[in-house]
């Protein structure tokens, strides 16, 4: 039993070690996302469009560069395309130097904004799935929802200190300070990759990108599915208390990304032992009754509740439908498999504020969440569909 649980220890540790990389690059953006859209509109002088644009550019950027951002990491290695992504990710940070310095030309300083966030996009898949692939390759298959929760956190985890870390810097030393705080950042994160031993590049069969998106694209949708709830919550949850008059907005934000965190920390092994799918199943259920909770919440504390019980179900949602996704598809087509499979959560959250949007518009904001649960309802019909096909073809495997 000792050996059993140093074994995993030294496990746990060479994972960590190894999604730190998500952890900085995922620093990177969020130390700029809660000040650009205030920048662009009152510094510069746009209107809100071009102040949202500014947010979501990234997140197009990320999208389309999934392929690419796959196709390096299966042929060139994982450790190779983590570089590339901390190198794109420094280079996003002397764009918004250039632009703090320009703040006085702002159609310049804008242009310069756009071209870093575009290449912050492009980075962020890099070293997002650079990362799980590296992670998988060095603790090996069967560890792989060790390493898509892990990396998980350190993404979430990131994107939590780094926003109220962007506002610090920027009111006390001011914009250019994001910019030096990115590329040093950055700096040290190429030191610490530099020396680390890279995963063996899998020899084999190289699928067509599209041919792998086909392959997972019934757990990805299962994952997009789920994932309108988190962005329905991290997008409107002001708006809703306010419409309500209830105070403490933040707190329900705190509370979906403390419970998301201790899930994963807490169940992630499950995934190992149960599977998959039932994982899945349970995650999306619970998610489903929190959604539920907060479009029938009276007060702002059911609210809370709702919020937490969502962030809860939710956690397990990308690893568990992960894994089965990842198992679709050779070794050698690993890289493309997780790129095809995260393509889903950009997508989901790139389409969540507008559609959303509209119907909180036509039938008020309590109605989002209930929306929002009956995504989460179909992503659970999904996912028992997925499972009762597996087990299907396990019998006839079997027989």
């Amino acid at each position: 039993m000792p050996q059993r649980s140093t074994s995993s220890l030294a496990i746990t540790a060479q994972v960590v070690s190894i999604v730190l990389f998500t952890f900085i690059g995922y620093l990177n953006i969020g130390i700029p996302l809660a000040v650009l859209p205030g920048y662009v509109h009152t510094e510069l002088g746009f209107g809100a469009v071009v102040a949202g644009l500014v947010i979501s550019v990234q997140y197009l950027a990320t999208l389309l560069s999934r392929p690419t951002a796959s196709r390096i990491i299966d042929t060139q290695g994982s450790k190779k395309a983590v570089m590339y992504g901390l190198a794109g990710c420094g280079l996003s940070g002397v764009f918004m130097l250039a632009c703090a310095f320009l703040t006085q030309l702002p159609w310049l300083s804008l242009t310069c904004l756009f071209i870093g966030r575009l290449v912050l996009g492009s980075a962020e898949s890099l070293v997002g799935s650079g990362s799980i692939g590296w992670g998988i390759g060095r603790v090996g298959a069967e560890n792989t929802a060790k390493v898509i929760s892990w990396n998980g956190i350190a993404s979430y985890g990131a994107l939590a200190i780094g926003a109220p870390l962007g506002v610090v810097m920027v009111r006390n030393l001011g914009l250019w300070s994001m910019g030096v705080s990115i590329i040093l950042l950055c700096a040290i994160g190429l030191s610490l990759a530099w020396p680390k031993r890279a995963a063996p590049i899998v020899s084999g069969v190289r699928l067509p990108f599209l041919q792998v998106l086909g392959k997972v694209f019934p757990h990805g949708s299962g994952l997009a599915l789920g994932s309108i709830g988190f962005g329905t919550i991290a997008t409107f949850i002001t708006l809703y208390y306010s419409s309500r008059g209830w105070n403490n907005a933040a707190l329900t934000l705190s509370l979906f990304g403390a419970s998301f965190i201790s899930a994963r920390l807490l169940f992630g092994n499950l995934i190992n032992r149960i599977g998959g799918f039932r994982v899945a199943i349970v995650c999306l259920a619970v998610e489903t009754l929190g959604l539920l909770m907060l479009w029938l919440a009276p007060n702002a504390e059911l609210a809370l509740a709702g919020a937490a019980l969502s962030g809860f179900g939710f956690s397990l949602v990308f690893p568990a439908l992960g894994v089965e996704a990842v198992n679709q598809v050779s070794a050698a087509n690993r890289g493309s498999a997780v790129g095809a499979y995260s393509l889903f959560i950009d997508l989901s959250l790139g389409i969540t504020g507008p559609l959303v949007g509209a119907v909180a518009a036509g039938f008020g904001f309590a109605s989002m969440f209930l929306f929002a649960a009956g995504a989460a309802g179909c992503g659970l019909v999904l996912s028992l569909y997925l499972y009762r096909q597996a087990r299907r073809g396990y019998e006839r495997a079997g027989a």
